[in-house]
């Protein structure tokens, strides 16, 4: 299967695990409580498949746009209601029961996160130690004294035993724009403590490589620039690269090693590039344009031959007890929580890029990656969406779930529900918001293809 359809597959089925999950929250929890519903449908737009079951005789429904999905309730504002299940519509329940039922869905979103956590916890994963690799002069890593070889065992005294902990964790720093303790192991084994001032790098968001910015890279074994394999559909294989071709220069800079290779890429991420390259018929250039794919950091579309025992101590398992991975998953749902709130705000402010905002085409590429990257990183990607899912559910918007739960609010203050006009016209505003929200989406998706 080709990049693009592996990205639509991994797309659908992600959107459609997590639709299903947040609706299931609404539909449980409805149920528990004695409210009658009448539909439950992945998907919006013309009916796919559907089918009844239940003592209620509940239509479920698979419809045609994969881009959200619904629970319709036995409502009297909606249509009739018989008098003998009237004590079953959603609109006569009491203020808590409409409350548990709207939160229920970013609720189950945020449990999802929470238990795909823990599952990968209790599984354990083969994590690549965090060492940092090159350091840039002149940068705050350099500035602040960490050197090639440097283990993070710590930031802002959170453990960081992956690369995902270390990003996470300077994330939320460079938000704040404040300093950074990274406490590092170095290669003599020494413990030290490194503090890396991230005042002077700028908004968040306003350039994607954040590792760059901060002046270091993951530490890399020293591979050949020979080409391994080509991946289909990419910019390397529309160029003619093929495998066992040694790439010799970009653009006219020499190329000695595979960390050269990637750096010089980035370097001219979303432009086309004159690729020298040696093969069994002799030295040959290649025209390849690297923003093909929309990505923001130079892709080509080729894999090393990584030789065996180049990662020799430098991986190892990170896996929790049962008991243990609760707390863990729970800290780790609470912090991406958190920061996703955190950046959502400094967006509001001014503080972030609105590049951080993501429509479903970066989501596309980015569940297309992680899903042929493997089991483990998709299930991240899982997580990590069904948060912001979660969180985006709860914004204060008209007909998003906060914003039903903002009408609550209102309801339980003044002892009686907002006027019906100021529904109607909240619903309009809200609708403005939304449209507004994903048009800002769609531009970045694709200012993010052209380059």
């Amino acid at each position: 299967m080709s990049g693009i359809g592996t990205s639509i597959l991994a797309f659908v089925v992600a959107i459609g695990i997590l639709v299903a999950f947040h609706e299931f929250g609404h539909y449980w929890v409805a149920r528990r409580l004695g409210v009658k519903v009448l539909r439950f449908s992945i998907g919006f737009g013309k009916p796919l498949y559907t089918w009844r079951g239940g003592a209620d005789g509940t239509e479920y429904c698979l419809a045609a746009i994969p881009l959200g999905g619904y629970v319709k309730m036995l409502d009297e504002r909606e249509g009739g209601v018989a008098s003998h299940e009237r004590h079953r519509a959603f609109n006569v329940q009491p203020l808590w029961r409409r409350t548990a039922i709207v939160a229920a869905g970013p609720a189950f979103n945020f449990l999802f996160a929470a238990v795909v956590y823990w599952l990968i916890f209790v599984a354990g994963t083969t994590e690549v130690r965090p060492v940092v690799g090159v350091v840039e002069d002149d940068s705050p890593a350099a500035e602040a004294g960490l050197t090639r070889g440097d283990e993070l065992l710590a930031v802002d005294g959170r453990s960081t035993p992956s690369w995902d902990r270390v990003l996470i964790t300077l994330l939320d720093g460079a938000l704040s724009g404040g300093t950074v303790d990274f406490q590092v192991r170095t290669e003599a084994g020494e413990s030290v403590t490194r503090v890396v001032d991230l005042g002077g790098i700028g908004r968040v968001g306003d350039h994607p490589d954040l590792l760059g910015v901060i002046g270091f890279r993951p530490w890399q074994p020293v591979i050949s620039p020979t080409v391994a394999e080509v991946v289909s559909g990419g910019a390397a294989e529309r160029a003619g690269l093929r495998p066992g071709d040694e790439i010799l220069a970009v653009e006219g800079q020499s190329i000695g090693d595979w960390g050269e290779l990637v750096t010089v890429l980035g370097e001219h991420a979303g432009t086309p590039v004159t690729i020298a390259v040696r093969r069994a018929s002799g030295q040959e250039r290649l025209d390849v344009g690297l923003n093909e794919q929309g990505s923001e950091y130079g892709v080509l579309g080729i894999r090393p031959e990584v030789p065996e025992g180049a990662y020799e101590g430098m991986l190892h398992t990170v896996r929790y007890g049962p008991l243990e991975a609760v707390g863990q998953a729970a800290a780790d749902t609470w912090r991406a929580s958190v920061l996703t709130l955190n950046v959502l705000w400094k967006m509001i402010v001014g503080q972030a890029s609105l590049n951080n905002l993501s429509g479903p085409i970066t989501i596309g590429q980015f569940a297309g990656d992680t899903a042929a990257s493997g089991v483990v990183p998709f299930l991240k990607f899982l997580a990590i969406v069904s948060i912001s899912l979660g969180i985006l559910n709860l914004l204060p918007i008209p007909v998003l779930d906060g914003g039903h739960l903002l009408y609550f609010a209102v309801e339980a203050v003044k002892g009686s529900p907002p006027s019906e006009r100021a529904q109607i016209l909240g619903q309009q505003l809200g609708i403005i918001m939304l449209v507004g929200l994903m048009g800002l989406a769609f531009y970045n998706d694709i200012a993010r293809l052209l380059g």
